[in-house]
């Protein structure tokens, strides 16, 4: 299984990219999960903001967001963490994790990594170096737990 796997500053997505990704977060998030939120939040094309695109055979099976520091200091977000239904399973969610940090690497080096993770994840991002910071807290009416990488 070759993945093609994609780095995108904002400025960078074609207009098809973008409706794949945002079809995609809107299936799994909203209903899938049967979760109503504002997933386009105003995020996608600001700062230097990054998309991490998982392509098989020109279908989009994963992706994420990495989102600039807010400032000086803050740490860099990943979020909208996403494997498809067809495609979970194939262990992909690591492959694209790992390109998430790669991403955070090259573009902001040094910056501590924090993202929101569902609860029932903590292990699996546990297991690539995060640890929890907060309590869990209920987002959107799921759990969630707040998990840096230094």
């Amino acid at each position: 299984m070759e993945m093609l796997w994609l780095d995108c500053h904002h400025s960078e997505l074609t207009a098809q990219q973008l409706y794949t990704l945002l079809a995609l977060r809107n299936h799994v998030f909203i209903v899938e999960q049967n979760c109503p939120y504002r997933d386009i939040d105003g995020q996608d094309l600001a700062a230097d903001n990054r998309h991490i695109l998982g392509f098989l055979d020109g279908k989009l099976l994963a992706y994420a967001r990495v989102l600039t520091p807010a400032s000086d200091s803050a740490p860099v977000l990943i979020g909208r963490v996403i494997v498809s239904e067809e495609a979970r399973g194939l262990k992909l969610g690591y492959r694209l994790m790992e390109k998430a940090l790669e991403s955070c690497e090259k573009h902001w080096s040094q910056r501590a990594i924090y993202l929101s993770a569902q609860a029932h994840l903590e292990g699996f991002y546990g297991r690539l170096g995060f640890k929890a910071v907060t309590e869990v807290y209920m987002e959107d009416d799921i759990p969630h737990i707040g998990m840096q990488k230094a």
